[in-house]
């Protein structure tokens, strides 16, 4: 398989703290690849790093064979890489539908005129109500993205990243807040999204991350400390120790 992201010596420093350390990262085409590991193990700043919301102290960031360490976050949208985030971003006072069909106006450079004449952008429309479809939100499309449960929105904030018809998406704990018989079936949504997406999340239950992953990399205090299956992972003494033994205490 192809690889569609990765890092070498990835570092980020603020001050004398080293959040991320010497990090070694490959996602491979296709992959549903879970980032894991204890609070402050450096996690979230890797996503940033990986999004280019931050610039790493040194080692680079690969999207493909292009190297992009020194591009914005939007120049790394333009060439395939989309991010949600811990706590979403979404236009409450809009549909789902025009919430959609404006993301997908401004990946085509529409978003000046998007909203005088949305009930001709047909195309635009269109390709909004697959991608509806696709996330379970087609019965939705019409509501005010403000009405709709914690957990159907952060399927509309998937749904925004789609628009921009990533190669790679970036999930920062996507089921964080929602109640867990919905995390559940937002993860289901989620593993039956296109192969042609590979995808890289952070998430916090193991059970969500072993049913969904077939890649894990697992952080502690900034560095790689293992990386392999769900079951590799799971039978390592060392992610017993530092990461799921303590959650069995918690």
């Amino acid at each position: 398989m192809s690889v569609v992201l990765r890092t070498e010596a990835l570092c980020k420093s603020f001050g004398g703290f080293a959040a991320n350390r010497d990090v070694e990262l490959k996602l491979e085409r296709g992959a549903r690849h879970a980032l894991i590991g204890p609070n402050g193990a450096g996690k979230s700043t890797l996503i940033h790093l990986l999004s280019g919301g931050l610039s790493p102290t040194s080692g680079d960031v690969f999207l493909g064979e292009e190297r992009v360490t020194c591009l914005s976050q939007h120049e790394r949208v333009r060439r395939g890489l989309a991010r949600t985030f811990q706590i979403n971003t979404l236009f409450p006072a809009l549909t789902v539908l025009e919430s959609v069909v404006l993301a997908i106006c401004g990946r085509k450079g529409l978003t000046e005129v998007w909203w005088k004449v949305v009930a001709r952008q047909s195309e635009e429309i269109a390709e909004a109500r697959e991608l509806l479809e696709i996330l379970h939100l087609h019965e939705e499309g019409s509501v005010l993205v403000r009405e709709l449960a914690y957990g159907k929105q952060r399927l509309v904030e998937i749904a925004l990243a789609l628009a921009m018809r990533p190669r790679v998406l970036l999930l920062d704990e996507p089921a964080a807040g929602i109640p867990a018989h919905a995390s559940s079936e937002l993860f289901q949504v989620i593993a039956g999204l296109p192969r042609d997406v590979s995808i890289l999340l952070i998430e916090h239950d193991m059970n969500l991350v072993f049913r969904f992953a077939d890649q894990v990399t697992v952080l502690a205090n900034g560095s790689v400390l293992a990386q392999g299956s769900p079951q590799t992972i799971a039978l390592d003494p060392r992610v017993r120790d530092v990461y799921l033994g303590e959650g069995e205490h918690d």
